[in-house]
This record gives structure tokens, C-alpha cells and sequence, in this order.
């Protein structure tokens, strides 16, 4: 996934918020809460230096299917501490179409969890 198509989907999703922060990761947030980190993996081999690896939270069942799927990996940090996050590295099993849909349920799976103050505020419920 290029850094650029990341992005731009990730400012389409409603009620997002983008920072850069952890050493340059674009870093995207609903109410606080972040749903996505792009960044650049370095035991990863690409050639591509606009190539960015993706992280993002999963459900249980996304979490069973896509760790062991070639250009899927659990995430380095998040998912060794027992959170259910997936890094996608590349296109050999899900393209970045597909994968856009694991990055809007991620910031779906997010937003469930603010506090329905927060999900009022923002407009997410009534």
C-alpha cells in the first residue's frame, strides 16, 4: 500500500483525526483512539520506499484468519502484548482494496469502544 492511498482513505472515514508521531508513522485516530498506524517495517524487504506496512485492530475473527495469511502478520508491539492487531506488509493474499475494508472496521471496532458520550458527540449514535 502506498503511503499516499493510506492516507487519503483513512481522511475519507468520518471523524477521523490524523497525527505523525512514534518515529514519522502516520497515525489515525477516532475520538483519541487509534484505529491505524502506517508505517515502515524494517525487517521487511521492499524496494519501494513509498511501500508502508499497516496496522490495525481486528476482530476476533478477522484476528484467527488473517495472522497466519501471506502479507499478514500479527503486529510487532500491539499483538505481542495480547492486543488483536494485524500488520499488513504486502499484497500477496489481500490487496489493498480488500484490505481497506479490515481499515474501516478497525475504526469501526474503535469507535464501539469510546464511551457513548463520545460516540453522541461525534455523532455516531443518537
Amino acid at each position: 500500500m502506498k503511503k499516499a492511498d493510506f492516507n487519503t482513505f483513512c481522511s475519507s472515514i468520518p471523524n477521523t483525526t490524523h497525527v505523525v508521531q512514534w518515529g514519522g508513522a502516520d497515525v489515525w485516530k477516532i475520538g483519541g483512539k487509534v484505529f491505524a498506524v502506517g508505517g515502515w517495517a524494517k525487517d521487511i524487504e521492499n524496494d519501494d520506499p513509498e511501500h508502508i506496512c499497516v496496522s490495525i485492530k481486528v476482530s476476533e475473527m478477522a484476528w484467527e484468519v488473517l495472522r497466519d495469511v501471506p502479507g499478514c502478520r500479527p503486529a510487532p508491539y500491539l499483538a505481542s502484548r495480547g492486543m488483536k492487531w494485524i500488520q499488513h506488509t504486502s499484497e500477496e493474499t489481500l490487496s489493498d482494496e480488500e484490505f481497506k475494508t479490515y481499515i474501516k472496521q478497525s475504526h469501526d471496532i474503535v469507535a464501539t469502544g469510546l464511551t457513548k458520550k463520545l460516540q453522541r458527540e461525534l455523532g455516531l449514535i443518537k
